[in-house]
């Protein structure tokens, strides 16, 4: 039973193989880096996308691993046991929460927010930077980031936290025995605890590179490449979610499953790589396995 389910991931890695087979043929490795989308004319190229989930989950990680970090931190080594439970309960159950409403909160709330107050602060202010020049729409780049922030940190929480208290307490005692103030004792085992933190940081970014629904919401799902976070883009999950039911040419649906296939290898290898940090960090805890 065990095995049945690496053969169940092995069979749907062939089928997209089989699926994306005529696309593969078709463009090679120009599908990955042109910027063609046209369907009429059939000439397809995954480069806009691609760059969309890049940017997007760099962006989420930069926003969630220092307040995910930061909440492990205090619930190991600062929080009283009360306090420390009842935070740790409240933000993992944002991890319960279905993307749709994610997505609908960055819609309906985040976005009228951003438009108002942020962006043309953004602009008026730091316009002068690339990242931050163009319109204030709210949908965009920027409200794709900050809602897959919002739904990475739990996993960034919970797995730190884990790999955190799995460090031998001899670890601060050495270092406040030695003088070191607490700050300093946290920072020893931080240090110690890198390696796995660098497995939650990759399995977040696993996470945020295959976000569907709350990314397609919120994103304005535009093929063009642009410089600014405020303008709008798309990624490989939004693409295939807008475009898949609409797909007629057999082409057409053969580039959305290579696009398909692309995330589906890049998924596998980032959280491959996660866990194995995760893994060799702890010793292989069964509960930092199931935390993940």
């Amino acid at each position: 039973m065990a095995l049945a389910v690496f053969v169940v991931v092995a069979l749907i890695a062939w089928e997209m193989a089989r699926g994306a087979m005529p696309s593969i043929q078709a463009f090679g490795w120009r599908f990955l880096v042109s910027t063609d989308w046209d369907p009429v004319a059939e000439k397809f190229g995954a480069l806009p996308y691609l760059f969309g989930t890049a940017v997007s989950s760099t962006l989420a990680l930069l926003l969630a691993v220092p307040l995910g970090l930061g909440t492990a931190v205090y619930l190991v080594e600062l929080a009283p046991a009360s306090v420390g439970a009842a935070v740790g309960f409240v933000v993992e159950l944002l991890a319960a929460i279905p993307s749709i409403v994610y997505g609908l909160w960055g819609l309906f709330v985040l976005a009228p927010f951003l438009r108002a107050a942020v962006e043309p602060w953004l602009i008026a202010h730091l316009g002068f930077l690339p990242l931050f020049r163009g319109y204030p729409f709210g949908i965009g780049m920027l409200n794709a980031g900050i809602v897959l922030a919002v739904m990475v940190v739990p996993t960034i929480v919970s797995i730190s936290r884990e790999v955190l208290a799995s460090m031998p307490r001899s670890l601060r005692e050495a270092a406040l025995a030695l003088g070191a103030t607490r700050a300093e004792a946290i920072a020893v085992t931080l240090d110690a605890a890198r390696p796995g933190i660098l497995g939650a940081v990759i399995l977040a970014l696993g996470r945020a590179l295959g976000e569907t629904m709350a990314v397609t919401m919120v994103i304005g799902n535009t093929n063009r490449i642009s410089a600014s976070l405020l303008a709008p883009g798309a990624t490989m999950a939004s693409i295939i979610a807008n475009e898949f039911t609409e797909a007629t040419g057999k082409l057409y649906l053969s580039a959305l499953i290579e696009i398909a296939f692309v995330l589906l290898a890049a998924t596998l290898i980032v959280n491959a790589g996660a866990r194995l940090l995760v893994t060799r960090t702890t010793g292989g805890r069964r509960d930092v396995a199931g935390a993940a």
